[in-house]
C-alpha cells in the first residue's frame, strides 16, 4: 500500500531531509508542492537525507492547482492542529495522500475549510502549538503502516550470525 507524503511549501531542508528518510525506510511517495524554502540541491537537505534521494519517488509540483490536477482520483487527509478528528479515526486507504503544511503556517486556511471532513489531527496537550513536521509525518505514516501490519516492510535487518 503507498502511501503518499504531500509538503506544501515546506521551509526547513532538514525537516524534508528527514522526511526522505522516513519515505524511504518505508516506500512513501513524496511530493513537494512549490515555492520550496530551500534549493532541492541545499547542503541541509542532502545531509539529512542522507544517501537515500536515489530510494525514493520524489514529484514536484509548480503549485496546489498542479498538484491535485495530477492526483485527482485519491484519499486525500489534510493534517492540522485545526482539525478536531484524530488521525486514528480515519481508514487507511490504497493510495491515500496525507497532505502537510508548511513549518511556519500549516495548510491555508481556504484549503482546510473546504476539505474540511478529510482533516486529521495528532492529538496533543492543550497549549501545545505543534510539533516538528518531521516528526509527524514519522507518527502517521508509521501508525497507518501498523494498522496495515507492516507488510510491505520488511522483517529483519540483523546480522547473519544473530540467533533466531
Amino acid at each position: 500500500m503507498p502511501i503518499n507524503i504531500v509538503l506544501h511549501e515546506p521551509e526547513i531542508p532538514q525537516n524534508t531531509g528527514n522526511i526522505v528518510r522516513t519515505c524511504a525506510a518505508t516506500g512513501a511517495n513524496l511530493h513537494l508542492i512549490e515555492p520550496l524554502g530551500f534549493s532541492i540541491n541545499d547542503k541541509y537537505l542532502k545531509r539529512a537525507g542522507l544517501d537515500y534521494w536515489e530510494d525514493v519517488n520524489i514529484s514536484v509540483y509548480k503549485n496546489l492547482d498542479d498538484f491535485f490536477s495530477k492526483n485527482s482520483a485519491a484519499a486525500f487527509y489534510y493534517v492540522t492542529v485545526k482539525a478536531e478528528k484524530n488521525y486514528t479515526d480515519v481508514e487507511v486507504t490504497e493510495n491515500c495522500f496525507l497532505m502537510f503544511g508548511k513549518e511556519t503556517m500549516g495548510l491555508p486556511e481556504d484549503l482546510l475549510i473546504k476539505n474540511y471532513s478529510n482533516c486529521i489531527r495528532i492529538p496533543m496537550l492543550a497549549g501545545a502549538r505543534s510539533l516538528n513536521l518531521s516528526n509527524s509525518v514519522a507518527i502517521i505514516v508509521y501508525d497507518f503502516l501498523r494498522r496495515d501490519g507492516f507488510r510491505t516492510l520488511k522483517k529483519s535487518n540483523k546480522p547473519a550470525h544473530f540467533p533466531a
